[in-house]
């Protein structure tokens, strides 16, 4: 094995994975690394991944964006959580909010409090005990107070919404400031080298041929080097999340500016909307299988809050992984690496992902077939646990009006899943497993919000007085409640601090 260093990176694809890493490796990298990115104008970008979870403030710090440029830069919103409509059955409403859920109590959590609360009837929903949830339900949002150490404004947790073409196009600005060499041209032809078929160039239509000793694949779905090139193979996922197709419009901005993310179920799969500073952004995610294409384009166009501000785009894709994200001396990052639709949030930070882990395992010139072995057995597990939180949105409700809701809902589910919803249908216990993305919380709203209600609840909630325990989660309302009222306008703090 060399341990000569890396010294010519090669990514393959701009749009925002390519551009994240970019950004991160030529902060990271001195300038006798060369990091040269290839993209094509003429190969069109998904471009539809404009909702985050909180993790991308810990990237954007870290590659020294300020939030509020930031925010300007991209016409971007803020986001507390993501509201949930008709997913458990029609009608139904709850939010998958960030951050804390009311209170522990004698070492407990507190949701066992509000069940023992909620089966007297003397509690309300559980989005009233988080200031992540029941700001958003009246448009507030101002940034965590931690001058404030014990308060709900302590307390508040947020990701954001953006353009993600504006985003891509200011990690650009920052990546070429700091020595990355950008390529525009359509590669025609990837050399591989003999005997280990390990990549050793890339040839343009114009004929140039860009050498690199670490390709980074950013290409998309195609996956042009990890797939096209190298077969590293897909493992499909539609079985347990059967929607294959996405159509993505924009539509003319409207009041209140929600700090959330929406997620409305239809009869076939789910629309999402994402405000922006300047419009929002809206798409249908469906099956095919259980639904044409014009169906769910009317559909979509028929639910839009304000004048649709383009023609719709229409997106295919087969929910999966990779079999390996490393291979030989190409990592694929991004949408090259699988798909997971956009449900809870997660493109953007599967990129985030990809790149901090890369970076771990950073290579020598050998490519020690260790390390990256250890790169995919960590990123497997990555992808298998969010995509179980996905199959739980699907799995978990009592919706039989249509037949791709039968399906779901009477579909095998992976063993690991189904112990999760079982040990919370028991008791109400939920545990996180081997640092998985989402922890108790999230797993907790999802659950009770579509209808898996616990018959029981850990014993130590019943060891107060009624009327103690009452008080308490009584408490944990009212003082929410009071916080959220002193906060301004979700309008109100980006047009003070980050308005476009």
């Amino acid at each position: 094995m060399s341990i000569q260093p890396v010294r010519n990176i090669v990514i393959v694809g701009g749009g925002t994975a390519g551009w994240m890493t970019a950004a991160a490796l030529s902060k990271l990298l001195n300038p006798s690394y060369q990091i040269r990115l290839v993209e094509s104008d003429e190969i069109g970008i998904i471009g539809v991944g404009e909702a985050t979870i909180p993790h991308i403030k810990a990237f954007n710090t870290a590659i020294g964006i300020d939030e509020d440029e930031f925010l300007r830069r991209t016409q971007g919103t803020f986001k507390l959580g993501i509201e949930f409509v008709n997913w458990g059955g029609l009608g139904d409403r709850y939010i998958h909010g960030f951050g804390k859920v009311g209170q522990e109590l004698d070492g407990l959590s507190f949701h066992h409090y509000w069940l023992r609360m909620r089966e007297a009837g003397l509690a309300g929903e559980l989005d009233k005990y988080s200031i992540n949830t029941l700001a958003p339900l009246h448009a507030k949002y101002m940034r965590a107070r931690t001058d404030m150490p014990g308060s709900p404004l302590a307390d508040i947790a947020n990701a954001f919404h953006f353009d993600a073409g504006l985003y891509a196009r200011y990690l650009r600005t920052l990546a070429e400031e700091r020595g990355v060499r950008r390529t525009e041209g359509k590669i025609v032809q990837v050399l591989q080298r003999e005997p280990d078929g390990f990549i050793s160039a890339v040839v343009m239509a114009g004929g140039e041929r860009i050498e690199g000793d670490f390709f980074i694949d950013c290409s998309g779905i195609r996956g042009l080097l990890i797939e096209q090139t190298l077969q590293a193979g897909y493992e499909d996922w539609r079985h347990w999340l059967p929607c294959d197709r996405a159509i993505a419009v924009p539509c003319e901005s409207v009041q209140p500016l929600l700090p959330m993310t929406r997620s409305t179920a239809h009869t076939a799969g789910w629309q999402w909307r994402i405000p922006l500073q300047h419009r929002i952004g809206n798409g249908h995610v469906y099956s095919s299988q259980f639904m044409g294409e014009d169906e769910a384009t009317a559909i979509l166009m028929g639910q839009l809050d304000g004048k649709a501000l383009a023609d719709p785009r229409h997106i295919r894709f087969v929910t999966g992984r990779r079999k390996s994200f490393w291979s030989h001396n190409c990592v694929a990052v991004g949408l090259s690496s699988g798909f997971l639709e956009p449900l809870e949030s997660t493109s953007i930070h599967l990129i985030q992902t990809a790149i901090s882990r890369m970076i771990v395992f950073f290579p020598h010139a050998g490519f020690d077939a260790v390390d990256i072995a250890e790169y995919n057995k960590q990123t497997q597990a990555e992808y298998e646990y969010i995509r179980d939180f996905l199959i739980l949105h699907y799995k978990a409700t009592e919706r039989d009006d249509s037949e791709f809701w039968n399906y779901c809902r009477t579909m095998a589910i992976p063993p690991r899943l189904q112990r999760k919803i079982d040990l919370y249908r028991s008791n109400g216990r939920l545990f996180r497993e081997d640092n998985e993305l989402f922890a108790e919380l999230s797993w907790l709203q999802v659950m009770q919000g579509q209808r898996v209600q616990p018959r029981g609840r850990h014993p130590f909630a019943d060891l107060l007085p009624e009327s103690q325990v009452k008080a308490f989660v009584d408490d944990v309302e009212r003082v929410v409640s009071k916080c959220v009222a002193v906060m301004p306008t979700h309008a109100e703090f980006i047009a003070a601090n980050c308005k476009a």
